[in-house]
């Protein structure tokens, strides 16, 4: 069967050719990222310190030894990240660096197929090859696999802890997040969309598999407190290279504290203004409000917090994969100029204009993680302000061409989860699996506009690309 699929064949419809043209220039990509590039390296290596904090602990001798006065890539780990990277002191550098890069990619290909079913397509849709050519052609992507870190498993781990959260396995939620944050603790806002969604058991296995790790390691490590005395310091630092954080960037062109401060509080008043919006009209629709606000956290972090780096982006993806819902933030054209600015792999300097090109690459990935904060406040507010001036709060703030008011005497019901988390798994269609099953007709001879109306099913909520 799978070799069927391989055979050449002359296209039929618009879907086929999209399909036969993407497939072949996704996978070559993925090959080319992976095999030369990846393997070629860069003149940054973030994999040596891993590797050299391995080889110390395995041979009991003090890992947290990094001058931090320096600009090479630190170890910045906790002790239970380094009890998790100890097997990859085993082999020699160069095969071990191999089976991390392959480990990544590997973490990432399960994230792009967790990320379709998330959003209910399948290999078979035109999605599939379309979401893995843009994932591969990312900055995000190329360089986690070039400089050799471990932001694929880090979203391998949110996809799981997306998937699972969705399907109520709080546990099993809670312990793909705890060992992500056991590693780094980037994912740990997400704590909070659980906490919302009074998902509590998440926060057992969330907080306990660190805890547990640490405690394993922490005997078995020479130096652990070292983590705490000079790492931990280090890391609340706003430091003025490899940052595009506010905070970072702030200290690169020498800016004034407060004006580094006052900007950082003002995208912080626009992000609680987003969050509290989704929640109070968009909680139920469990898709559109754990891909949205999860999003919305993670690109506050990277912006507001003392360390962003690019390849941080990846972690967005499910924020912009909800283009195809219909209610998403993510369609309008200003969402993308900022998704170009913290994902595009071009390079902005320039040997005519060397300041000019300068500031638009060092500045383009804090402008774009800025501007998405922006553009969601904006897409948030404009929604409440128009149901707010029409009267329609009580049925939520969608645009009416998205969700329409039931008619007069008609009780409004909550809005409809985008999303069934029991349903992800299954399908029908090929290239699709179903959204619901079918709404049984009304009974007598009275009209159901209205009742229709206020059903709005996932299939009518997103993008067909079939």
């Amino acid at each position: 069967m799978f070799l069927r699929q391989l055979e050449p064949r002359s296209a039929r419809t618009t879907a086929e050719v999209i399909k036969f043209a993407l497939w072949p220039i996704a996978i070559l990509t993925v090959l080319n990222r992976i095999l030369i590039k990846a393997v070629n390296g860069n003149v940054t290596d973030d994999y040596r310190p891993v590797y050299q904090a391995a080889l110390d602990f395995l041979n009991r001798r003090p890992v947290y030894t990094a001058n931090f006065d320096s600009v090479d890539p630190h170890y910045l780990y906790p002790p239970s990240g380094t009890l998790i990277f100890a097997p990859v002191g085993v082999l020699d550098y160069e095969k071990s660096r191999w089976l991390f890069i392959l480990l990544n990619a590997a973490a990432i290909l399960i994230a792009w197929y967790l990320l379709l079913r998330l959003f209910r397509f399948t290999v078979n849709s035109v999605a599939a090859p379309a979401l893995l050519l843009a994932m591969f052609t990312s900055e995000t992507v190329v360089n986690t696999l070039v400089f050799t870190n471990v932001n694929g498993c880090v979203l391998l781990a949110e996809m799981i802890f997306l998937h699972l959260l969705l399907k109520r396995r709080d546990l099993w939620a809670g312990a793909a997040l705890g060992l992500s944050i056991a590693v780094k603790p980037t994912l740990a806002p997400l704590l909070l969309v659980a906490a919302v969604r009074k998902q509590w058991k998440v926060f057992y296995t969330a907080i306990g598999v660190p805890i547990v790790l640490n405690a394993l390691a922490w005997p078995l490590m020479r130096d652990p407190l070292d983590f705490l005395r000079r790492t931990g310091p280090y890391l609340f630092e706003s430091r003025d290279y490899f940052n595009s954080a506010i905070d970072g960037n702030a200290a690169y062109y020498g800016l004034p504290p407060w004006l580094s401060w006052g900007i950082r509080i003002v995208m912080g008043v626009l992000v609680l203004i987003s969050l509290w919006l989704l929640y109070r009209y968009y909680r139920e629709d469990e898709l559109f409000f754990v891909t949205t606000s999860s999003g919305v956290l993670l690109v506050a972090e990277f912006a507001l917090s003392s360390l962003g780096q690019m390849y941080y982006s990846m972690l967005l993806f499910p924020l912009l994969m909800s283009v195809v819902l219909r209610n998403s933030v993510m369609r309008n054209w200003p969402a993308w100029v900022a998704v170009f600015g913290f994902m595009s792999y071009d390079d902005w300097l320039s040997h005519r204009w060397a300041n000019l090109g300068r500031n638009l690459e060092y500045l383009r990935i804090t402008f774009g993680w800025t501007l998405l904060i922006i553009v969601v406040f904006c897409v948030l507010g404009d929604r409440y302000l128009a149901a707010r001036r029409e009267g329609r709060l009580a049925n939520g703030i969608d645009p009416t061409w998205v969700r329409p008011v039931p008619g007069p005497g008609v009780t409004s019901a909550q809005p409809e989860p985008a999303d069934e988390p029991t349903d992800t798994a299954a399908s029908s269609e090929p290239g699709r699996a179903p959204a619901h099953e079918a709404r049984p007709k009304p009974s007598g001879g009275r009209r159901s506009t209205s009742a229709d109306s206020r059903s709005t099913t996932t299939e009518e909520k997103r993008i067909s690309v079939e």
